[in-house]
């Protein structure tokens, strides 16, 4: 007889309560569900149920044996998905992660877009700065941008991040431009606190400096920096994603630019499985279309 039917009589009697519900959704006979099921254990060599005239009760084995063959079904489900996207709607809850400042401009409009596209999916967007635990938080995927520190973790590279020097064009008029970042110690800078320092990269050796800055405004919050940058109150080392549509409409200058260090990976992580769920596997490609464009960063 084919494991896989008994398997799936099982799953069905063991969740839907009884012999004549689970072979309605079958579309055969108690009867046959019944064979099904004494060809399991029989095969096991346990029993996986006790069947009275009034109830179904699962025994420890078969409780066990449950949780396995609903993950079985919930695979083969999942690998059919993989091969058949055209025939497949996404559904179910999708729970994500992402950092706060960066998940409310460049996560959360593109959830919107994802829900249009997929209806039955019920998405939960948990904006945090912390490091978030997956898989005791039950996340689905997080958005992580910079260097990756959990190799228990699966990544998707979604595209990649520069930082740079901006200040307001008025700034820059009245305390003039740098030309490398020896002459950062001429200006104000405005430092996010607890940060190591600013990166740069040398373009005549390549290599790579962190240089510790100061000035009279200090911030533990890039939002607040930003903005000050705007006020015109000194130089800042943002992220593209913060500052890409003000560059594009003047209303900040990037300056020392041919330093600029190399750029930040912006990745997808998610626990390791086998098949990663439809709903989880279209929403990362939705990111990763976005993110992989360089106008995406000026228009948002």
């Amino acid at each position: 007889m084919d494991t896989f039917k008994q398997i799936s009589a099982f799953v069905n009697v063991a969740t839907r309560g009884s012999l004549s519900a689970a072979a309605r959704a079958e579309g055969v006979t108690p009867a046959i569900v019944g064979r099904r099921l004494d060809a399991l254990e029989a095969r096991l060599g346990v029993k996986l149920l006790i069947r009275t005239t009034r109830k179904l009760t699962l025994t420890f084995e078969g409780q066990a044996f449950l949780e396995d063959c609903q993950k079985v079904l919930t695979d083969l489900a999942n690998a059919e998905a993989a091969v058949s996207l055209g025939g497949v709607q996404a559904s179910g809850y999708l729970k994500v992660s992402a950092p706060a400042g960066f998940g409310r401009q460049h996560v959360a409009p593109l959830v919107g877009d994802f829900m249009r596209a997929n209806p039955e999916v019920r998405v939960n967007l948990n904006l945090s700065d912390r490091l978030v635990d997956l898989i005791n938080e039950n996340i689905d995927c997080a958005i992580r941008i910079g260097e990756l520190t959990d190799s228990s973790l699966v990544s998707v590279r979604l595209g990649e991040m520069r930082r740079m020097v901006v200040a307001s064009p008025a700034y820059l008029v009245e305390h003039g431009v740098p030309r490398s970042p020896d002459h950062l110690a001429g200006h104000n800078c405005l430092s996010l606190g607890q940060q190591r320092g600013w990166v740069f990269r040398d373009p005549a050796s390549g290599s790579i400096d962190t240089l510790k800055v100061t000035g009279d405004f200090e911030c533990n919050d890039g939002a607040v920096l930003h903005e000050w940058a705007l006020a015109g109150r000194g130089l800042a080392w943002r992220s593209l994603w913060e500052v890409g549509r003000d560059l594009k409409e003047g209303r900040l200058t990037s300056v020392l630019d041919a330093w600029q260090a190399p750029p930040m990976g912006i990745y997808a992580v998610f626990p390791q499985r086998r098949h990663l769920p439809l709903r989880v596997r279209l929403f990362i490609d939705l990111l990763k279309e976005n993110y992989s464009r360089p106008s995406y960063w000026e228009l948002r």
